[in-house]
């Protein structure tokens, strides 16, 4: 094989890594100003943005170690068995990338996944050596993501913690019976276990008790993971439940959905599914719902059909629309978690709501200052002056509240 410039080898592992979805733009349509024109992209690959510990947006270096792998997952472009261009960062070309980048002001941070070569042992031991030398010969105080190898051995992901700001283990898919047929070199348990692992290893780092001294910083952002959705036949229910039970059982800050795009050799043994990027957005809100609304997984479910979301509507409206008796709400008097369940309002909306009610009686238009948009609370709310009367037995509510489609020219034939 030719041997390849660094340029190329960038070239091709930034954009294998665009299907890492741990810090990706996420849930909004493709668009890249290489192929339409214009600055900018919200699906490319190289540089992406997360969230610091501190909630600070920053962008990363976001690229694979290399594309190489010994596994076959059925659903990964990369796979043993695809037919993809090859490449392979070296430890020092990857610290090089990372300070150059980062020395030119275009990078705050590094996002590093990789494929699997030799053994998870050898690759994990890789990307530690990257995230050592970079804390420790370059002195890089920059934000550190690496996506860790769940069957590597616990000293190699517990020594990555002490140079990494965050690390994320993919669970993969949404039930154990879906690795094993499409991925069944990769262990269920092994996942779940290193995942265990790191969650007390970042409890017992996180230096709680005051008669000790305070031990060094290990993965201060936490845990996260990946699950890819639309590879195999669970609905949003078992999608939703799968991430119910990793926030509970292993603390994570995030569960990444990561629409399935089929993969040319591959699709013909995989299930069709819905419009991807479109459900996982929707599965992006159900989780922001349940995490920060109070929702509970099951109210959320049901307010689409057969275990799966309404791709129409947001999760919260759909909900909304099945439950009309429990409305309208009166922003006058109610609660904060009865606020938190009127469409159109947010978190930050309804603690605005709760500070200015004191000093005044809410109107209609003061809510709409409140808020984004004044047209998904309307039907749901009682304030001073406004009842929506007009709205409450309407069988069309559903029809006015969706987004309304762009007209298509209709087929002559």
């Amino acid at each position: 094989m030719a041997s390849l410039s660094l340029k190329e080898k960038l070239a091709i592992l930034s954009d294998a890594a665009k299907y890492d979805a741990s810090c990706a733009s996420s849930g909004t349509s493709k668009r890249d100003s290489l192929k339409s024109g214009g600055i900018g992209s919200t699906e490319g690959s190289g540089i992406c943005h997360a969230y610091a510990p501190d909630g600070r947006c920053i962008s990363l270096l976001k690229i694979l170690m290399t594309n190489f792998c010994v596994y076959d997952c059925v659903y990964c472009v990369n796979r043993s068995s695809s037919n993809v261009q090859r490449a392979r960062f070296s430890v020092e070309e990857v610290v090089r990338l990372t300070m150059n980048f980062y020395k030119r002001n275009y990078i705050e941070g590094l996002f590093l996944s990789s494929g699997i070569i030799r053994s998870s042992d050898y690759t994990m031991e890789q990307m530690v050596a990257i995230a050592r030398k970079l804390r420790l010969e370059e002195n890089f105080r920059g934000y550190i993501h690496l996506k860790t190898i769940p069957d590597a051995a616990p000293q190699l992901i517990e020594e990555a913690g002490l140079f990494a700001d965050r690390l994320s283990i993919n669970i993969e898919l949404p039930t154990d019976l879906s690795l094993v047929a499409l991925a069944p070199e990769k262990d269920a348990r092994d996942i779940r276990r290193s995942m265990g692992h790191l969650r007390a290893k970042i409890e017992e780092h996180a230096g709680e008790a005051k008669d000790r001294t305070k031990p060094r910083r290990f993965s201060p952002a936490g845990q996260s993971t990946q699950m890819i959705i639309g590879a195999d036949a669970s609905d949003d229910d078992a999608i939703l439940s799968r991430s119910e039970n990793l926030y509970g059982s292993y603390g994570l800050r995030r569960v990444y959905y990561s629409a399935f795009s089929p993969i040319p050799d591959a699709s013909s043994r995989l299930p069709s599914s819905r419009p991807p990027l479109l459900r996982e957005h929707r599965l992006y809100q159900a989780d922001w719902l349940m995490r920060f609304y109070g929702f509970e997984r099951r109210e959320i479910v049901s307010g689409g059909e057969g275990g799966m979301l309404d791709l129409a509507l947001d999760p919260k409206l759909a909900w909304a629309l099945k439950n009309r008796h429990r409305f309208p709400v009166d922003v006058n008097r109610a609660d904060r978690e009865l606020l938190l369940r009127v469409p159109g309002l947010g978190t930050k909306a309804v603690k605005r709501i709760l500070s200015t009610r004191p000093h005044k009686r809410l109107r209609l238009e003061d809510v709409g200052r409140l808020c984004q948009s004044i047209e998904k609370v309307r039907p749901f709310v009682i304030a001073e002056g406004w009842s929506p009367s007009r709205f409450a037995d309407r069988d069309d509510l559903r029809d006015t509240m969706a987004p309304r489609q762009k007209a298509k020219q209709l087929s002559l034939f």
